[in-house]
């Protein structure tokens, strides 16, 4: 996985030495000697709307439904939960949460701290996404700030897409294409269904967990940064491999990963609440 940090002065302090922190029961991650290089059509995608967590990036986003009354939901990986990592089959739904983020603005710079009152939704299984409401909604968000979330794409995103993913915690982007679809994204012990593979460009690292994927001809979210292979291993903590519909496995080392998000939009229901019984909503059950 593309790992939860540490706070983020240690990790300024651990970047400074050239190292990657990550959370202490996993091994660091080598950090990326160039910074990725954007494409043209990357300077359209900005920081507002992506937030700072502790240890992880993430974004303020809607689906095309919500209500500005609505409370604005804040999305990130279910391995970004201050809980920890859930387990094989775990699903966390309408857990009572304290948490802050840090909204940013167009530039990067931070303009005001958002709080979760209850994460959502979270897990590890199929996918790898949290949702956490906030006490703020839209509206609100939007009158004090001056920015608007991050709508949601409600259709599989197709290969060649040009993307941009926009790390609130490192205020940093990284800008590739939909390289291709994997069946199943094996890591350690959690596998994930039809992630998004990008192409080399995208060149994620620790801190970038949670950061949206952002279409960079629509502006709209198409998946959720998540994990990478980090030194060729098969099917290790991070080091995911893909295995086809027939069983076959493919390790692609140095090759970065996301989850789909437009299957979760059926899941959200009236006053952008979490329904899992609604019709077209895939997500896994507790």
């Amino acid at each position: 996985m593309n790992k939860p940090l540490v706070g983020a002065f240690l990790a300024a302090l651990l970047m400074g030495a050239g190292v990657a922190p990550a959370v202490a029961a996993e091994p660091a991650q080598q950090a990326q000697e160039a910074a990725p290089k954007a494409g043209p059509e990357a300077k359209a995608v900005t920081f507002a709307g992506t937030v700072a967590l502790s240890n992880c990036s993430g974004s303020v986003v809607r689906t095309p439904d919500a209500a500005p009354t609505d409370p604005a939901l804040v999305l990130s990986n279910g391995h970004c939960l201050e809980s920890g990592f859930p387990g094989p089959g775990e699903v966390i739904v309408d857990q009572p949460s304290s948490r802050t983020f840090t909204l940013l603005n167009a530039s990067g710079s931070g303009v005001g701290t958002l709080k979760a009152s209850k994460i959502a939704y979270g897990t590890m299984t199929d996918t790898d996404l949290s949702l956490y409401e906030t006490t703020s909604t839209y509206q609100q968000i939007e009158d004090s700030y001056g920015i608007q979330a991050l709508e949601l794409e409600t259709a599989h995103p197709t290969a060649g897409t040009a993307i941009t993913v926009a790390s609130g915690y490192w205020k940093r982007t990284y800008s590739c294409d939909i390289d291709g679809f994997v069946h199943q994204l094996k890591e350690g012990r959690w596998t994930w269904k039809d992630s998004v593979r990008y192409t080399p460009e995208c060149r994620t690292i620790g801190g970038t967990s949670g950061s949206p994927v952002i279409d960079d001809a629509t502006g709209k979210v198409v998946a959720v940064n998540n994990t990478g292979n980090e030194s060729g291993q098969e099917c290790t903590d991070n080091n995911p491999c893909e295995v086809d519909e027939n069983g076959n496995v493919t390790v692609r080392e140095g090759i970065n990963y996301a989850q789909q998000t437009y299957n979760m939009v059926p899941c959200i229901g009236a006053g952008s609440k979490i329904d899992l019984d609604r019709e077209g909503c895939g997500l896994p059950k507790p």
